[in-house]
Formats: structure tokens, C-alpha cells, sequence
């Protein structure tokens, strides 16, 4: 399926004994020179979906719900940052859903809404869809990826050809350890939608980052943490707003 900027992967999802198969649909959302992926899940058993990351253009957004016939029942954020949030409390606002973020986002953030519910990490559901938050610090203090069935959604902790940005030693030795937690945790063919990209689509196999990431590959955090904070990168490639 296309939609203008919108596509649609499919993968399964075992709840119980049946598969339950997600839409994610991918909103490619631009404001000024910024590019960022919002992800539209939706569970067609129950037509109720949830939005990872909302920001930029509300009306590609509503676009998408109409097309796909399903009701927005949640917004699940990643993390705090404006280009991350942007659409958030409007669109809770509208379709009176909660917003999710991590406690210690919310803690370390001071963000506020009124439909806020700050999460720990035990699993929830919306329709059939189970959704597993997997505690990420490291880009910030309570960053939180979401794995819905073999679909992981990273934000910034993590993209196709890197990872995020990170303010100073502290942070990026506690991404190191993310990322390796994450490599723990995954199935090499869970499909990977970060919150940008440098020139891979979304959905790319872990696999595939396994092998052609670089942030990947090294075996400790101080190695890490070194090229992580090395001088002379250019911080708006990466869309960092802090």
C-alpha cells in the first residue's frame, strides 16, 4: 500500500495461539530542513491502532486513520525531544487516547499532558496488539523503544546506519550497554523503525544492523564511548534537539 509519503509493512505477531498480523504504516514527516519517521500500528482485529512519535503535519496523520479505517487509541513516545512530541497533546487532545512515556523520561524531562501516563516496563495491550517497552537510556535519561510483535520502534536509540547522539561519557557508556541489552533481546528478523534515517528505509532486519552497524560492533563501552563523542561531527545531521 502507498499514500503519498505512507507505506505499509506487514509482519506476525503470536498472541496466544493465533497470529495476528500489524499494519505499520510509515509516515515520512518533513518540517524546515528536519526529516522524521512517525509509525502508525494497526491491529485490523479491533480497527484500533496507536502512533509512535507523532511530529510535523497533523493532517498526513489523519489522512492515514482515514485510509486505514482505524481509531487512534494511544501515542506511544520514545523520548522527549520537540521533534519527537511535536503532535502529541493535540492529537490526544482530539482522539482522547493517552500519551506513554517512560517514568524517568517524564522525571528527567519535566514533560507534561494532560492524558499522560508515564510507564514502567511491563507489557500492555491495545486490541490484540501486546506492546513491550524496552528501556533504553543513553540518547536521554528515560529513552524507551517499543517492540510490537517483530516490529521495534527506536526513536533515536538506534537507526539503520548509527545511533543517537549523546551528551557526554556517562550517557553514551549507558548507550553502549542499551545497545547490547538490545542485541540480547531481539530476533535477528525483527524489523527495525527508527525515528530517522541516513539512507535506509525503516524496517531494516537487525540482522542486517547486526552486520553493517558499526555502533554494533564494538566490544566495550570505553571504545565506544570515544567514537560516540568523537570531535568534528556535525550535531544537525543528526537531528538532535536537546
Amino acid at each position: 500500500m502507498k499514500l503519498g509519503d505512507l507505506t505499509m509493512n506487514k509482519n506476525y505477531m503470536d498472541v496466544g495461539d493465533s497470529a495476528i498480523v500489524p499494519q505499520v504504516i510509515v509516515l515520512k514527516m518533513s518540517y524546515l530542513f528536519m526529516i522524521n519517521y512517525n509509525y502508525l500500528v494497526i491491529d485490523n482485529t479491533s480497527n484500533q491502532s496507536v502512533i509512535v512519535d507523532p511530529a510535523w503535519d497533523m493532517e498526513k496523520i489523519e489522512q492515514a486513520l482515514a485510509s486505514a479505517r482505524t481509531s487512534l487509541n494511544g501515542i506511544l513516545l520514545t523520548h522527549s525531544h520537540p521533534d519527537h512530541i511535536h503532535l502529541a497533546k493535540p492529537l490526544a487532545a482530539k482522539y482522547h487516547c493517552p500519551i506513554w512515556m517512560s517514568n524517568e523520561e517524564i522525571a528527567s524531562s519535566g514533560y507534561k499532558a494532560q492524558q499522560l501516563i508515564g510507564i514502567d516496563m511491563m507489557p500492555w495491550s491495545v486490541g490484540q496488539i501486546q506492546i513491550h517497552p524496552i528501556f533504553t537510556p543513553g540518547h536521554t535519561p528515560g529513552g524507551t523503544c517499543y517492540l510490537i510483535g517483530d516490529n521495534l520502534f527506536t526513536g533515536d536509540t538506534l537507526f539503520a546506519e548509527g545511533c543517537g547522539m549523546c551528551a557526554d561519557t556517562q550517557a553514551a557508556r549507558t548507550m553502549f550497554s542499551s545497545l547490547e541489552y538490545l542485541k540480547i533481546r531481539l530476533k535477528t528478523e525483527t524489523h527495525v523503525f527508527p525515528g530517522h534515517s541516513y539512507g535506509k528505509p525503516p524496517g531494516q532486519k537487525f540482522s542486517l544492523l547486526l552486520k553493517d552497524n558499526m555502533y554494533l560492533q564494538f566490544k566495550n563501552e570505553n571504545d565506544f564511548a570515544a567514537y560516540r563523542l568523537r570531535n568534528g561531527q556535525n550535531i544537525l545531521s543528526f537531528l538532535d534537539f536537546r
